[in-house]
């Protein structure tokens, strides 16, 4: 019988306590800002911000949103950034991707400070995750590890598959369960027996962007599945993860939705709390 983790369980659980470390750090003359970025009226953006916002207004964190028209140019959002990064009041900063094309994701990543790069995007925080030195780590892949940890599931002398490369997901959540001591594989789409390697996995992460992707003949009896995917078929939502034959095999699934969803919003709150202590010189005890 397989274990359904619940996303909306753990991701309250880490909201509760980002609200009462808030909290603490306000009874002390702290407060918390989050600057959010959005150029032009992609729909999707629109309701991650909306979300992001939200969940702001739950935890008691300021939520500044800056809503640009999709025509800005590259040095109109640079010179914004540069003044949020100036600004003691904004701790975290976060620009809703995917930018127009004629803006260069890099560039804009690049300019926000690495202090207040609550996303995890810019190289050097990057840099500081693979060398297991961060104070940030991507919402996605953090969220996974936050679930594992809340499940009890233990990832040292686990045999971990992820499958895709990401930046945002594959790349960094290789580098997590590594440093928990997993033994990591990642794969993507030039991965030769990608069957043969999914088998082993005590613990497969799939996110690769494609519908039930992995079937239940990839997955080994008794693993624990996480399902990164957010795809449409019909209408219906789904994930990488072919839900209804894999979970008889699995010890322990994400849903879609359900599952990481509500993580990476939860981690964001997360991640602009630490940046707040940090900036504002106050140690976890």
């Amino acid at each position: 019988m397989y274990k359904l983790i619940d996303g909306k369980e753990i991701s309250a659980a880490v909201k509760e306590r980002v609200k009462n470390e808030v909290a603490i750090l306000n009874s002390k003359g702290i407060s918390v800002g989050l600057a959010v970025i959005i150029v032009g009226e992609d729909p999707a953006s629109k309701i991650y911000v909306a979300n992001k916002k939200k969940a702001c207004e739950q935890l008691g964190i300021r939520s500044m949103e800056y809503a640009l028209d999709a025509d800005t140019t590259e040095e109109e959002l640079l010179e914004l950034i540069n003044t949020l990064n100036e600004e003691k009041s904004v701790n975290g900063i976060l620009c809703q991707l995917p930018l127009p094309k004629h803006l260069d994701e890099k560039i804009i990543i690049n300019a926000i400070s690495p202090e207040k790069d609550v996303d995890a995007f810019h190289p050097h925080n990057v840099g500081r995750i693979m060398i297991g030195d961060y104070d940030f780590v991507p919402c996605t892949p953090a969220g996974i590890m936050e679930m594992l940890k809340y499940e009890g599931i233990e990832v040292e002398g686990k045999t971990c598959v992820v499958i895709g490369r990401s930046n945002i997901v594959g790349k960094p959540m290789g580098m997590l369960l590594l440093h928990k001591n997993g033994t990591v594989t990642i794969c993507h789409s030039r991965t030769k027996n990608l069957l043969e390697i999914c088998r082993e996995a005590d613990i497969l992460v799939a996110a690769v962007g494609k519908a039930e992707f992995v079937t239940a003949d990839m997955v080994k009896e008794g693993a624990v599945v996480i399902d990164v995917g957010m795809n449409r078929i019909d209408g219906r939502l789904c994930g990488d993860v072919d839900f209804e034959n894999v979970k008889e095999k699995a010890s322990a699934i994400t849903p879609v939705p359900g599952g990481v969803g509500p993580m990476t919003i939860a981690m964001l709150m997360q991640n602009t709390l630490t940046a707040a202590k940090r900036q504002n010189g106050v140690c976890d005890e």
